[in-house]
């Protein structure tokens, strides 16, 4: 049995999320990250293999935590287009009630703000293997809503279903806290916008 590891994963990706989201994506250098978490510079070198594997793994950690909430919502509702729409506006803003410090920077920061030169082919495969499910359960809607999935019926539904929270988690990003009515809110728009007509 391996013994356990003496600094945490999440501590060291936590403090590199912090220097991001404080000072901006320069200021989490490796040195910086291993002050920050108290890892020793080897450490983070040894598990992430440089500066842009931390801060890939961060951002990977904060969009697996979205992707989790929002496709296990799309799922409990899937036998309604519409209430498995509606789960996943809910899913999101619960997300960024839980993790508010990584909605931020998903909504802020895009791998290539992060990282030293461009996202490798390897990230962006994993990306797109990440972001699937999502585009199928999108389909999928848009088939059970507007009885097709061209590309027209999936805009619409990812109006709904993606835009909307996100313009709304984004416009709330800054405050301590989202608003309690926020939920709500969202929903109600969520109904108006999949009941339109196309």
């Amino acid at each position: 049995m391996a013994p356990p590891r003496k600094h945490d994963t999440d501590v060291i990706l936590d403090a590199a999320r912090t220097l991001v989201l404080r000072d901006g994506p320069r200021a989490a250098s490796v040195a910086a990250i291993a002050e920050a978490s108290g890892a020793p510079v080897g450490t983070l070198y040894h598990r992430f293999g440089n500066r842009n594997g931390v801060l890939t793994a961060a951002w990977i950690r904060a969009l697996e935590r979205f992707q989790t909430r929002v496709l296990a919502a799309a799922e409990t509702g899937a036998e309604d287009p519409v209430e498995a729409a509606v789960a996943m506006c809910t899913a999101a803003v619960s997300f960024g009630r839980e993790f508010l410090d990584d909605a931020r920077l998903l909504l802020d920061l895009r791998p290539s703000d992060l990282l030293d030169g461009a996202p490798d082919t390897d990230f962006r495969e994993r990306l797109a293997t990440m972001n699937a499910p999502l585009i199928a359960h999108l389909q999928r809607m848009a088939e059970g809503i507007y009885g097709a999935a061209t590309p027209r019926e999936i805009d619409a539904v990812a109006r709904a279903v993606v835009d909307l929270p996100y313009s709304a988690l984004r416009r709330h990003a800054r405050e301590e806290s989202l608003p309690a009515w926020l939920d709500a809110d969202i929903v109600a728009a969520a109904r108006t916008l999949l009941s339109a007509p196309l």
